[in-house]
């Protein structure tokens, strides 16, 4: 199976990234991708999820790779030391896309603490920044955007590695506001496709919902 087949052939093909190099402070510097939500990890649940709509996936992750082997993804560490956020996470899945995956020009990249991602995502991020003829695009649900849950173009890595390296840019939004940036748009009900568990009471409540929406 090709990647025009794999994608469906409704939008361009795109690298699939999962953003582990987060410290998990709130659960105890846990990985919160090894949370189990019904019978699976959110990882896994994030895999099954992605896989369909995407021409491949890695894992954004600092510390001991190995400890992912059991999904068979590639591990890219950030590439700039000090866990310096989301956006050195981008970055890494952009130069790794550039180096290892030159057929493919956009990586869509996601939380790993976020188990109910809807199945329409990639697509609905590719039209929402066709339509509104910007760059990049990001998810939203409630009124509320995702920042670091969004659609990159790897021909920008050069400009975020000077933002990173020079400006000292941490923050996603002012980022995109450079470049422009259009929003997609989920209904947060009956349950928010991007609830994401931060603490021991999110995990409890992303049990509940699975319980209560099994296709969730």
């Amino acid at each position: 199976m090709d990647a025009a087949e794999r994608t469906g052939g409704a939008h361009p093909p795109t690298l699939g990234v999962l953003l582990a190099g987060g410290q998990g402070r709130r659960m105890g510097g846990a990985d919160k991708g090894f949370i189990r939500v019904g019978e699976r990890t959110i990882l896994e649940r994030i895999v099954a999820r992605l896989a369909p709509s995407c021409a491949g996936l890695i894992i954004n992750a600092n510390g001991e790779p190995a400890r992912f082997a059991g999904l068979g993804l590639p591990v890219v560490p950030d590439p700039i030391a000090g866990y310096a956020g989301p956006l050195a996470g981008i970055l890494a899945a952009l130069e790794w896309a550039a180096a290892e995956r030159p057929d493919l020009a956009w990586i869509v990249t996601v939380s790993t603490d976020s188990p109910f991602l809807p199945r329409d995502l990639v697509a609905r991020l590719h039209a929402a920044r066709a339509a509104a003829g910007v760059p990049l695009a990001c998810a939203a649900s409630g009124g509320r955007t995702h920042p670091p849950i969004g659609l990159w173009p790897v021909a920008l890595r050069a400009d975020l590695r000077r933002a990173l390296t020079e400006e000292g840019e941490r923050k996603i939004d002012r980022w995109t506001a450079r470049h422009g940036v259009a929003v997609a748009e989920w209904p947060a009900d009956p349950f928010d496709p991007f609830f994401n568990v931060n603490t021991p009471e999110d995990a409890a409540i992303a049990q509940s919902l699975a319980a209560r929406f099994p296709a969730a």
